[in-house]
């Protein structure tokens, strides 16, 4: 007898597919969101007890699909009734089409497509994000809302909004044949996962069911776009990010820097993993952005201690992505490898450069790196009120803590 804990499991990891497969063929994605939530309600309670059939996909598919005529027989029969009161017409001339002609295929995964749909160019970022985590992730909508310290009846709403705008604008949306379609859906877990590793605001400076869920679904792009060079590169840098977790904060949540972590504690498993996906993506073709940054966490956690980082390796990878997609991001982090390549001085002269940039000059981040660059330098007086600013800055707690702890360091010092 399986325990209720594998179920959950298994439904969690079908479920994406099943709505997948639901939405191609009826079209209506509120409808058929509420046939596959029946369904996984009738597997909770069924499988535990009469055990997990051998095909758990093609079972949930075919109790949502009979939800889903059921509806439409339901919608036809009063729709009918309408015209016959109205027009007394004959029933046939009323009929409303029903379910499409091919029957769901169980064997094919619709995951990908469900993901294009969450990702339609009608919908804003935060709304793709939103929509993801709860049609694809499988996370209700107060976690989506703990996760963004929002209120739950706001992330109900945008998602409520999200689904009405794909409505609107005819239900699907042709993502296999759409250029930048597969971009899109990166950049919304690239997005995901960067919320979760660092937190934009709240007591904690991680949220791990957040990267969890990203790096569960960029695999499933993974395994349905093998050969996808910025898949792969997606996929590596989060493994190779996601590594440090455990060292990056000590007692009490508070932040470690990366050059003072304990490099022992790293998940090398995962960096092996992540620098095989770069090694392999590395000889596809010409590297895009996510494998570029891939490369760079690669570099990092090759580097036994600190000391032993290639920076003017780390460097040239910068160069060429801020060629490739510039960024104010970007160019904040050459800075960085700048600095410790040329001098504090040159990576000082690179970040004055986005002091004109609005996106960036009062961002906290930038002071922060400006504050360790003067720290750097032996200017401690700079780099104590730098630090300072960056602190009243930031809305994430454990970083506020941090920079302020640096701040007081260098008084002392």
């Amino acid at each position: 007898m399986r325990t209720d804990a594998y179920v959950e499991g298994l439904l969690r990891e079908v479920a994406p597919q099943v709505l997948g497969v639901l939405v191609r063929r009826h079209g209506q994605f509120d409808a058929c969101e509420d046939a596959v939530q029946e369904a996984l309600l009738a597997a909770a309670v069924q499988w535990p007890r009469e055990g997990v059939p051998d095909n758990p996909r093609a079972w949930l598919i075919t109790v949502a699909d009979r939800r889903m005529i059921d509806l439409w027989r339901s919608e036809r029969a009063r729709r009918n009734r309408e015209a016959r009161l109205a027009a007394e017409t004959s029933p046939e001339e009323s009929i409303v089409p029903g379910p499409g002609a091919d029957a769901p295929d169980p064997d094919r995964d619709d995951t990908l497509t469900l993901l294009f749909l969450c990702c339609h160019p009608a919908l804003s970022a935060p709304s793709r994000v939103a929509l993801t985590l709860r049609a694809v992730g499988g996370l209700t909508t107060a976690q989506i809302a703990d996760a963004f310290l929002v209120p739950e009846a706001t992330m109900a709403q945008r998602i409520s909004r999200a689904k009405q705008r794909i409505k609107a604008a005819g239900g699907r949306f042709d993502v296999a044949e759409s250029a930048g379609s597969t971009q899109a859906v990166l950049h919304v877990l690239y997005l995901v996962f960067n919320e979760g590793y660092t937190a934009s605001s709240g007591p904690d400076l991680q949220r791990t069911e957040l990267t969890g869920e990203a790096i569960r679904l960029t695999r499933t792009v993974h395994r349905l776009r093998p050969d996808d060079g910025e898949v792969a590169g997606l996929l590596a840098l989060m493994l190779l990010t996601d590594a440090r977790r455990a060292a990056r904060t000590g007692p009490g949540g508070a932040l470690v820097p990366l050059a003072e972590q304990d490099r022992a504690r790293w998940d090398r498993d995962a960096i092996r993993e992540g620098v095989d996906l770069v090694t392999d993506g590395l000889t596809w073709g010409p590297p895009g952005p996510y494998l570029l940054q891939a490369a760079i966490a690669a570099v990092h956690a090759e580097a036994v201690r600190p000391q032993d980082t290639d920076w003017p390796q780390i460097l040239a990878l910068y160069r060429l992505l801020d060629h490739l997609a510039p960024n104010p991001m970007v160019t904040l982090n050459r800075s960085v490898a700048t600095a410790m390549v040329h001098g504090p001085q040159a990576g000082l002269d690179l970040l004055d450069t986005l002091a004109a940039d609005p996106r960036t000059a009062d961002h906290h981040r930038v002071w922060a790196v400006r504050a360790h660059l003067l720290d750097l330098a032996g200017d401690r007086a700079a780099a104590r009120e730098a630090y300072r600013t960056a602190a009243r800055r930031t809305t994430s707690l454990p970083e506020q803590r941090y920079l302020d702890a640096r701040a007081r360091r260098d008084d002392d010092g």
